[in-house]
């Protein structure tokens, strides 16, 4: 939510625009009238054949509009803020005139409060009996102390706050309503959207309830807002500004294909840049929010990392994208599932992995205690896991001393060589050592070369690996540092 301050803003669709100009310089005006006066024929000025296809565009935009817009609402939210102010006059009244003390225990200043007002927009996506339930942004809704609810046609509800996620950014607010006529907008699929989809932002920017700016999808995958932790956002040139936050994006069939979040602008306004949340992304969000108050996100159990050229030549998948399992947790589902350290993910309950956050998109949609399948490349070959997903809670996957090995194992190149002055090329080097993890208790250092897995000998990477898959319940390493190679103590599972 943001302070916002009124403009005039004046918006034309680029595609609308482009056919008229075309069109009208298809024809001449004929012009009718005195030396005084003159009037265009506004029927000569476009050929009826071009008329035809600018109208049919403009019907669809305005059989959009008035889809969709009666379940578009305007949030208007007050925030209760606590400030801390100074008396700097305190501490002489105290001394010169003997100001008893009140009680306080901060005696350098009072803690005051006050409301904050501001607005945001938001879209009904569902209703059970009376209760209709409007997703909107977390920076909109997710600290209001009040909520009302503002609808097309001026009618005001008091809305309650259901949950929120700051990590998503995602708020569900409810309000109550015997009227069965309040529309609920339809949810399209946001992974079907295609870069240069025609799209409409709709919300209250400004201010302005009921507005609708049309544009296109310019890129999708987008990162950067700095709100939350989610990195997948649609981007649009469909002017976005301040108050549009939580309204949808829609398609040209009336779903709504994402949600209004923010923008990129040296100005504060709209430059053609703004970024909504994947619908796909926060469906299950909504049933989470209704049954628990939160989202509940799946859990795998890895910590994963991009895998450069140099870790793909060495693992042997130059030719596939996808996403490294450099550690996994103890315990975790994809351990149970049969998951390694050092499988290369490439695809997902069926979806292509194409990077790291790829893989946390697809397993944060998925529902805990569902079993999905992943295929992993590992030694060479593809292998496929069933693997139950948990519901991730932060003291697990925060926990060091359950992420196995506990370091990243990087392949020895010869930049790595020069970097770390070492004088072998056989095993891999030891990076990123994870305080109070395995590695940590073995007291593995970064710069470390590992050169054999309990006993058994490791030139590279890819050996490295396979070594690592077959620890069971206890394991060493030797470690070759300084010309000399000791054994570290052993691990115990």
């Amino acid at each position: 939510m943001k302070t916002w301050t009124k403009c005039l803003i004046g918006v034309a669709g680029a595609a609308v625009l482009s056919f008229g100009v075309i069109s009208l310089s298809c024809s001449k005006t004929s012009v009718v009238g005195n030396a005084s006066t003159a009037y265009a024929e506004s029927s000569a000025i476009v050929p009826s054949e071009s008329l035809k296809i600018v109208e049919a565009l403009q019907n669809s935009f305005r059989a959009i509009s008035d889809g969709v817009l009666p379940s578009v609402v305007e949030v208007d939210v007050t925030e209760t803020k606590t400030v801390q102010t100074i008396d700097p006059f305190d501490d002489i009244r105290r001394y010169f005139f003997g100001v008893p003390d009140d009680g306080n225990d901060n005696k350098k200043g009072r803690t005051r409060e006050y409301e904050q007002k501001g607005l945001g927009s938001g879209v009904i996506v569902r209703r059970t009996g009376d209760t209709l339930y409007v997703l909107t942004n977390n920076h909109v809704a997710g600290e209001a102390t009040k909520i009302s609810v503002k609808l097309n046609d001026g009618r005001e509800f008091d809305g309650k706050l259901v949950g929120a996620d700051a990590r998503m950014d995602v708020a569900l607010v409810s309000f109550e309503s015997k009227d069965k006529s309040i529309p609920v907008a339809i949810l399209g699929d946001s992974d079907q959207v295609k870069t240069g989809d025609i799209c409409l932002a709709m919300g209250a920017p400004l201010g302005y309830s009921q507005s609708v700016t049309q544009g296109i999808v310019s890129a999708k995958g987008r990162s950067g807002s700095g709100i939350g932790n989610i990195n997948d956002f649609i981007q649009t040139d469909a002017a976005i500004n301040q108050g549009n936050s939580g309204g949808p994006l829609v398609n040209i069939y009336g779903e709504i294909i994402g949600i209004n979040t923010w923008i990129a602008s040296q100005s504060g306004g709209s430059q053609g840049l703004g970024f909504s949340i994947p619908i796909n992304n926060i469906k299950g969000a909504i049933d989470s929010f209704i049954s628990s108050g939160k989202v509940v996100y799946g859990w795998l159990g890895v910590s994963l990392m991009p895998a450069s050229n140099d870790y793909k030549e060495a693992l042997g998948v130059n030719d596939k994208d996808g996403a490294l399992a450099a550690q996994v947790f103890i315990g975790s589902p994809a351990q149970k599932g049969g998951m390694r350290p050092g499988d290369y993910i490439i695809s997902v309950g069926g979806h292509k992995i194409k990077d790291v956050d790829q893989v946390q998109r697809e397993v944060g949609r998925l529902e805990a205690g569902k079993t999905v399948d992943f295929v992993v490349v590992r030694d060479g070959k593809e292998v496929t896991l069933s693997i139950k997903i948990e519901e991730r809670t932060e003291k697990v996957s925060s926990d060091n001393g359950k992420l196995w090995p506990g370091f990243i194992a990087a392949p020895i190149t010869e930049d790595i060589k020069k970097q770390f002055e070492l004088d072998t090329d056989k095993g891999v080097l030891v990076t990123n050592v994870l305080a109070k993890s395995p590695a940590s208790a073995l007291r593995l250092q970064q710069g470390d070369v590992i050169t054999a897995v309990n006993g058994k000998s490791v030139k590279n990477l890819k050996e490295f690996y396979a070594e690592l898959s077959k620890v069971e319940k206890s394991v060493n390493f030797d470690v070759y540092s300084n010309g000399g190679t000791i054994t570290t103590g052993t691990y115990k599972f």
